[in-house]
């Protein structure tokens, strides 16, 4: 080095351990991790625990809808009020989900709604009538869940009703479980379950004009027989149910049909002897499309 330069200093760093260049953050991502495996196991250990009453009660909750423009509660088909006799209960939503008007036939041309009507296809009358009458069924059947899960004398029973849409229309059933049952064995009075469930689904009737049927089920025996007496009770036991709905305000006149069909039609086929097959099914009738003038000539 010359005489007069400055000396050249070389500084070493040495840079932190591992762990200071990774900091706590594994442990967030760790402590994630464990909680979504226990979140996982938890979701297991439901599913298997679980009833197929549940299941399906837990698959309607979280059904889509649609929720109407009111928030008042005013609107539903409960018109705001609870199933007590006191109070006022407003669920702040009504679901209506409209179905799809089925498909014209292949062979039907677009040549008008008269021709339409004459070759067997849906009328825009027939369609906006089916349409108004799913979303009433909708809007209905949501009504009677939020009222079995807002009222705590109606939350437990929740798991003996069953509500779905078919073809013949919306059937509402109240089904024995196993040490909960609706009638007393071999008897045809409901007990107090079932006479609480039974006024409940008729403040839901009442506010649609449908015509209703009522009919007894009943499950079959041990060596599958069919006792006679089972056709009996089945229908003594429906009619007690029809009983019971018109002191609960249903007009005598919308009782379309009570019928008793023992266990020829069980709910759980795979299995006649459960005692989900004893059950009370209500339907509320889709109305007859109105006809076109000179229908038939």
């Amino acid at each position: 080095m010359a005489v007069g330069e400055a000396p050249i200093i070389i500084k070493k760093v040495k840079k932190g351990g591992h762990d200071g260049h990774h900091g706590g953050a594994w442990k967030v991502a760790y402590a994630d991790f464990v909680t979504a495996m226990m979140a996982f196991f938890l979701l297991m250990w439901l599913i298997n625990t679980t009833s197929p009453q549940q299941k399906r009660g837990i698959a309607d909750y979280f059904a889509p809808a649609s929720v109407a423009e009111t928030t008042s509660g005013s609107g539903g088909i409960l018109a705001g009020t609870a199933l007590a006799d006191d109070g006022a209960k407003s669920s702040g939503s009504k679901a209506v989900i409209e179905a799809m008007a089925p498909p014209a036939p292949p062979d039907v041309k677009d040549v008008g709604q008269s021709n339409a009507s004459q070759n067997g296809g849906p009328t825009a009358e027939q369609q906006a009538q089916q349409k108004a009458e799913d979303a009433a069924f909708q809007s209905a059947a949501q009504s009677l869940r939020q009222a079995m899960q807002d009222m705590p004398e109606l939350a437990e029973l929740s798991k003996q009703l069953i509500i779905d849409n078919t073809p013949e229309g919306l059937r509402i059933q109240l089904v024995d479980q196993e040490g909960r049952s609706m009638f007393k064995e071999g008897s045809a009075q409901p007990n107090d379950r079932a006479r609480v469930l039974l006024r409940a689904v008729a403040k839901v009737i009442n506010q649609l004009p449908n015509r209703i049927s009522v009919s007894g089920h009943t499950s079959a025996s041990p060596d599958g027989a069919k006792p006679a007496s089972d056709w009996a009770l089945s229908s003594a036991r429906a009619d007690a149910a029809r009983t019971l709905l018109q002191g609960a305000g249903v007009l005598p006149d919308r009782v379309y049909q009570v019928a008793g069909k023992a266990s020829s039609d069980p709910l759980y086929a795979d299995d006649p002897m459960l005692p989900g097959n004893r059950r009370i099914a209500i339907v509320l009738l889709r109305e007859a499309p109105v006809l076109p003038p000179n229908h038939g000539l």
